[in-house]
């Protein structure tokens, strides 16, 4: 399951069409429906990778749902190019990021649902192996798993390997799971809503808590789903650590009623949780490179 890819892989997977047409609009009901949402703003450079990423899955049953937010650099241009193949899209001015989402997820009518930002990519076969996952274990609400960090050009600069959910993590530590390479269950929104709406940044991480909080399932899986484009123009790069962004993370720690003076209790639970959750599914070697990060850092508890 531990599937590797060079970057000649990657870049060839998310440079053409791969796909049969006929299977794509085909639709067999045999296979769970997936519906992807793909926010998109004035990200053409890397737009139709994206999609392409998705569209190359060559998976029976896809519903894939593009919501720009007026983008004026071509990128409605790529979108028309791969039209016929998209449930629907728009494109319209919105609210920021989770407006653009909520309403694709509205629109959205699979079983399961995956998001993708419009300069992030999934890896080959990934759909397929979710379905079964999924087919398999139907007590799951929440699927996820690794993801590689890819650079401006598709080459494979890094990576993030996830463990087990853990609640407490999530509350206390921030967010352990990468949304490129996270999957769910419709019926979620039913009970825990859609976005927060004016979050731009602590979106997700408020999302899957509240979804952790009212008990639902997650479970993770050693497989590399997807890949986060690093590039200076991505929204984490230009506006982690500012005050707009720090602000949200306050909110969400009120909100859940993080005590900040667990913060140290929690941060050495979090780092033997996650060392031995690697340890038990095979990742020893990632744990090293963490502590020698950490260590070259001087920063053991954060790294």
């Amino acid at each position: 399951m531990r599937e590797q890819y060079t970057n000649k892989q990657v870049r060839e997977f998310v440079t053409k069409p791969l796909f049969d047409e006929k299977a794509l609009l085909r639709k067999d009901i045999a296979f769970p429906k997936i519906t992807v949402v793909t926010p998109s703003y004035n990200q053409k450079e890397f737009l139709e990778k994206t999609i392409l990423s998705v569209l190359n899955q060559n998976y029976p049953n896809l519903e894939y749902i593009i919501i720009d937010g007026g983008s004026t650099d071509g990128s409605i241009e790529v979108i028309k190019k791969y039209e016929r193949y998209l449930g629907c899209w728009l494109s319209e001015s919105d609210r920021g990021q989770a407006d653009a989402l909520n309403k694709g997820f509205t629109k959205a009518t699979g079983d399961i649902i995956g998001w993708q930002n419009s300069d992030d990519l999934y890896l080959p076969n990934t759909f397929m192996q979710i379905a079964e996952i999924f087919s398999h274990n139907p007590s799951i609400d929440v699927l996820y798993g690794n993801r590689f960090d890819i650079d401006d050009n598709d080459a494979i600069i890094g990576e993030s390997r996830f463990t087990k959910f853990s609640k407490f993590i999530f509350q206390y530590e921030g967010i352990a799971l990468g949304t490129q390479v996270t999957f769910w269950k419709r019926d979620i929104f039913k009970k825990i809503g859609l976005l927060k709406i004016d979050f731009h940044f602590a979106l997700d991480w408020e999302f899957f808590l509240r979804a952790g909080c009212q008990g639902y399932s997650f479970k993770h899986v050693p497989v590399y789903f997807g890949a986060i484009r690093r590039h200076a123009g991505a929204k984490t790069e230009r506006f982690i650590g500012t005050t707009a962004y720090q602000k949200e993370l306050d909110t969400v720690d009120q909100w859940y009623h993080t005590k900040k003076w667990l913060k140290p209790i929690c941060i050495i639970y979090s780092l033997l949780f996650r060392s031995i959750n690697y340890l038990l599914q095979g990742d020893a070697d990632y744990v090293i490179k963490g502590l020698n990060r950490r260590i070259r850092n001087k920063d053991l508890l954060n790294g």
